[in-house]
């Protein structure tokens, strides 16, 4: 619905619908060149940055892998009754994964064998003279467990296929740091265009909305970056266990799913400001957007699924704050629209 009051948006304006594009290209370009600018600062960071981006990935490939480990412990069984057990107790390879931070692999060996590569067998020379046996015998097969530590676990390192794949990652992780750099510039930007086709009073809000506006796409990306990975994760990996697959996961396919995510995140945040400006500029107001609360719900939930991975904890964590912050832009909507409305009323009487 319109706003009550039947008075142009562009009344008091002295820019035609030109000069307004022309407005755009030049905010557009500025926003541009800070972005650029911003990137090339992200160059000189971009290595600690993809140590830090990894970390998540690496820490969820862990708990899989020793989450998987422990599963074989408990499962393991001599081949034969009272054959020989395992090495080790739960607590103490529990101790040494929790608190030494060691992996393991469970594997079974011949014990004679073994003592005869490694010359420590009592009698070698005998040994080798006896007949070489023709069956492999399992039932002597005995348990060991082969310890490392869980950062240098080669299944929980991140691979490249290729040489130029890892300057591609250095590029992309730089223009995360620009975006996340730049994005008070290019917020000031927009909002310095939208301020051109406000009403004189409604300007300084301008310098309200701006720093809200960044706050939100930074806690968009916050949140995404240090509490929807870790649980987005442990699905796509429980996901893989249940399908009895093992991920190999590349980093140049994890860096898209970070750019994607967090970026998701931030602009979906901005919801609030959103609604506010089409409520200002006359395309709703907030007793339209209370009425469709319901469909706009759908809609979050449609928008959630599009910008975010095909797994449904990422799309239920961008859409549940998206659902608050939805109800949160009708309050917006009616306190600022009940000020303009007041202002407008005051400016008409003026005059």
């Amino acid at each position: 619905m319109p706003r009550a009051t039947d008075e142009d948006l562009f009344q008091s304006s002295t820019m035609t619908f030109g000069e307004h594009l022309e407005e755009l290209r030049t905010c557009l370009i500025r926003a541009s060149l800070g972005l650029a600018v911003a990137v090339l600062l992200g160059l000189f960071v971009a290595r600690p940055v993809v140590h830090l981006i990894e970390q998540p990935l690496k820490r969820a490939l862990g708990d899989y892998y020793t989450s998987a480990a422990l599963d074989t412990f408990d499962g393991w069984r001599p081949r034969v009754d009272g054959g020989t057990p395992l090495p080790y107790s739960r607590d103490e390879v529990v101790d040494a994964v929790e608190r030494h931070g060691l992996s393991f692999e469970l594997r079974e060996v011949h014990p004679d064998r073994l003592a005869r590569v490694l010359g420590t067998a009592p009698s070698v020379d005998a040994a080798e003279d006896a007949p070489a046996p023709t069956t492999f015998a399992t039932d002597d097969l005995v348990p060991v467990l082969l310890w490392q530590p869980l950062a240098r676990d080669p299944r929980v390192s991140i691979t490249t296929l290729s040489a130029q794949e890892a300057f591609g990652i250095y590029v992309k992780a730089a223009l995360l740091v620009g975006v996340v750099l730049a994005s008070p510039w290019i917020f000031y930007q927009l909002w310095t265009f939208v301020a051109a086709g406000l009403y004189p009073h409604e300007k300084t809000w301008v310098w309200t909305f701006l720093p809200i506006s960044i706050g939100l796409f930074l806690a968009g990306v916050g949140i995404a970056f240090f509490f929807v990975f870790d649980f987005v994760l442990d699905y796509l990996l429980q996901f893989n266990a249940w399908l009895g697959l093992d991920p190999d996961p590349r980093i140049s396919e994890w860096l898209g799913f970070v750019l994607v995510l967090p970026l998701g995140f931030g602009l979906g945040f901005q919801l609030p400001l959103v609604m506010l400006f089409l409520e200002r500029v006359g395309v709703f107001d907030a007793a339209a957007y209370a009425a469709q609360w319901r469909m706009a719900i759908l809609v979050i939930t449609l928008v959630s699924a599009v910008l975010t991975p095909a797994d449904p904890y990422s799309m239920l964590f961008l859409a549940a704050p998206l659902c608050l912050l939805y109800f949160g832009g009708i309050g917006l909507c009616r306190w600022f629209g009940g000020e303009a409305t007041g202002a407008v009323q005051a400016t008409n009487a003026s005059q």
